[in-house]
């Protein structure tokens, strides 16, 4: 028996497991938000530099004027000619200009930087930290590192958190993540300065990235092999949903720091609710602390409405069930041992090529909705709509198709779908927009594959650490995906082929890992040598089953209860090769 049969026997996915999920499902609902709040936290509103201090001493009582055409005379178009320049104004006003049909040649007109600071439109949004510090023109670039900083917390989280979580637990490491994510979550909405709102958004990021990684991790572990998938989905469905969330709080909120408090507080719940969740059994069995496992499996029997359980699953009966497994996982394991072994070594080298395209792509698309020329509220709820669809049209292939074919499939047509997109021209919107959402919706159904793929490739033992190291791919890409728009003013079609490429090469790699579907998770390193390395078992012992030894079964039974030949028998079959 291995623990995908003890948790057959304490009532598989029964009302426990239910509850579980539930539980951090919901604490997931705000998880991609703090990803991609900065859209809106630190959304660019209309500009324009703010007018001399002293303009209204300017005699202008010989003419009628309201503030539009004011403006005229102070703030020239910028290069399309369709909009007022945000980053310079004329040195002298250009009172002539206040004319509607005025035609006289501005181009040559002397101006000059926004020395008085700068007028924000207020209709988009009441305030943004673009508006707060005046992140504009020069100082645009500082609105860029806000979301580069935060997704460098996240990358740190996934290194610190993921080894962490395998010396100290699942559910220690998410009760923690919590407690930071509201912590420093308010205390970014209470932030005085650029410099210290930075600071907490770092730790805002560490925070998320311990809770997505243990989350899929703690469900998988309590979770039977038939069940994972529907319930990595209901997950990352969960954490999509919240995007739509966003989109709503965002839009009646429209103040940064009001919405870093809307996303704080509920984790306060979320901290209080998960301490009704168990430790994974799996993790305390092969840290030693069988007791406790025992503990766990017993109140999971009760709560499923296995009571005979309490009594048959004993101490002893745990031990000699997980011989193996506790005294592989008495020896240290460090990142090495990921890339140490052939079979590891195969697998971690495709996941991080998996993780970095995903999040690459994903972040592209997702990190500047401003481009696209709609309501930005509106373009984040169809993302988070699309997102949904996709995950659950996902499910439907992890099923039924396998993890591998989902995992290709994903990315294959992201990339399809980001190059489509190079094609279509500048002025149609709404069609670039549309395929926009497709990619992105593909490149968020290859994330919720490559949480359930990874959790299922790597072993107990070093699962959390193995988590770890892949995802910070994912961090490094989404710290870059947003440089790599800089490409766009070279040309256009950059980008799209960057990214689409990236998300090519990883559907390629995908095939090339071993599928997963309904098979029990592996506890050591030895389970995925033996499984998937292409290694074959080590030989074993030959045993009697026969009461009178092998003489009287007419030969010797191998330990998979096959029947050996007797000595005799292999003498004549060298003769015979001979």
């Amino acid at each position: 028996m291995v623990f995908s049969d003890l948790l057959e026997e304490i009532g598989g996915f029964g009302r426990y497991q239910w509850i579980h999920v539930t539980i951090i499902s919901a604490s997931g609902l705000l998880l991609l938000c703090e990803n991609v709040v900065n859209n809106f936290a630190s959304g660019v509103p209309t500009h324009h530099c703010s007018l001399p201090a002293n303009h209204s001493l300017y005699n202008v009582s010989h003419v009628q004027v309201d503030d539009k055409q004011l403006l005229k005379a102070f703030i020239p178009l910028d290069f399309s000619g369709t909009r007022l320049d945000q980053c310079r104004r004329y040195v002298e006003p250009q009172w002539h200009l206040i004319a509607t049909n005025s035609s006289d040649n501005i181009s040559q007109q002397q101006t000059e930087e926004c020395l008085d600071g700068w007028t924000f439109n207020r209709l988009d949004f009441y305030s943004t930290t673009v508006s707060e510090w005046e992140l504009v023109c020069s100082l645009h670039p500082l609105k860029r590192m806000i979301q580069t900083i935060y997704m460098g917390g996240v990358l740190t989280g996934a290194i610190v958190f993921g080894s962490l979580s395998d010396r100290f637990g699942r559910r220690t490491i998410i009760l923690w993540s919590h407690l930071q994510l509201a912590v420093f979550g308010c205390a970014s909405a209470l932030s005085p300065s650029y410099i210290v709102y930075c600071i907490f958004r770092f730790l805002c990021g560490m925070a998320v990235s311990g809770l997505l990684i243990n989350g899929f991790s703690l469900n998988a572990e309590w979770v039977p092999s038939k069940n994972r998938a529907i319930v990595s989905s209901v997950l990352s469905t969960s954490i999509s949903f919240g995007q739509v969330i966003l989109a709503g709080l965002a839009y009646i909120l429209r103040d940064w720091r009001k919405l870093h408090i809307a996303l704080a507080i509920p984790q306060f719940l979320f901290f209080v609710n998960t301490w009704w969740c168990a430790e994974s059994a799996r993790w305390l069995i092969l840290n030693g602390r069988s007791d406790v496992a025992l503990k766990h499996l017993h109140r999971v029997a009760r709560i499923n409405g296995k009571p005979e359980m309490i009594d048959k699953l004993t101490r002893e009966v745990l031990d000699s069930h997980m011989k193996k497994e506790i005294e592989t996982s008495r020896l240290s394991f460090t990142v090495y041992d990921l890339i140490r072994t052939r079979g590891m070594r195969r697998i971690s080298i495709c996941l991080l090529v998996i993780w970095f395209s995903t999040s690459f792509a994903y972040y592209g698309l997702a990190m500047d909705l401003q481009q696209f020329g709609v309501s930005i509220y509106l373009i984040q709820l169809i993302f988070g709509g699309v997102d949904i669809f996709f995950k659950s049209l996902a499910q439907i292939v992890f099923t039924f198709l396998g993890r591998r074919t989902a995992q290709s499939s994903c990315l294959l047509l992201s990339a399809i779908i980001i190059f489509a997109n190079i094609f279509i021209p500048r002025d149609m919107k709404t069609l670039r927009s549309a395929l926009a959402c497709l990619g992105k919706g593909c490149t968020a159904a290859s994330f919720s594959a490559a949480y359930l793929y990874t959790a299922e490739l790597y072993p107990t033992v070093i699962r959390q650490t193995g988590m770890g190291f892949v995802a910070t791919m994912a961090r490094v890409a989404g710290m870059a995906a947003p440089a790599v728009l800089i490409l766009n003013e070279v040309l256009p079609a950059l980008p799209g082929l960057v990214y689409g490429g990236s998300a090519m090469v990883a559907g390629c790699v995908a095939c090339i890992l071993p599928e997963t579907l309904n098979m029990p998770l592996p506890d050591t390193i030895d389970d995925v040598e033996q499984k998937w390395s292409g290694r074959k078992p080590a030989p074993q012992e030959s045993v009697s089953l026969c009461e009178g030894g092998a003489s009287e079964c007419g030969g010797v039974i191998s330990a998979e209860g096959m029947p050996l030949k007797e000595p005799k028998d292999v003498e004549e079959d060298g003769l015979n090769a001979l």
